[in-house]
């Protein structure tokens, strides 16, 4: 895929972040709260996902073979997913979509460079640099100015 077009779909998955956070605060309202939303996004989406796999033609025995080949860690993932989605649910109406949405990015943006810094969990290194940490630095004032204004 072109590089332009997977930073277009990257921006356009990262706009709709907020709007799920939006859907599963109004969904904690109508249940029993914000587990209970979450709990329901995420079956939507596995049933979601089980249909796109499925009408891809793809191997779900391929879950089989990871659980057997692979560390208990790489599953960490799936909790990560949920606490991410729970804790969104609860912040949006406390904070607000921008201030919520600017702590998270701003929270993802420093653990990412160092992640690229010291190529942790196999990704490739992008040494930290005078840029990256103005862009960091730069975002941390937009959450200030947000949370101020």
């Amino acid at each position: 895929m072109n590089r332009l077009l997977l930073m277009l779909l990257a921006v356009s998955m990262g706009a709709l972040l907020p709007v799920q956070a939006a859907l599963n605060t109004r969904l904690a309202r109508a249940t029993d709260g914000p587990v209970v939303a979450a709990l329901a996004s995420f079956a939507v989406g596995t049933l979601t996902l089980l249909l796109i796999a499925l009408a891809a033609g793809m191997r779900l025995s391929s879950i089989a073979d990871a659980v057997r080949t692979q560390s208990p860690t790489v599953w960490l993932g799936g909790v990560i997913g949920a606490c991410y989605v729970g804790s969104v649910t609860v912040l949006t109406p406390r904070l607000g979509v921008a201030l919520t949405f600017g702590l998270l990015i701003a929270g993802q943006l420093l653990l990412s460079v160092l992640l690229d810094h010291f190529g942790l969990f196999g990704l490739p290194v992008q040494r930290l640099s005078p840029g990256r940490v103005a862009g960091v630095l730069l975002l941390l004032i937009g959450v200030v100015l947000i949370r101020r204004f």
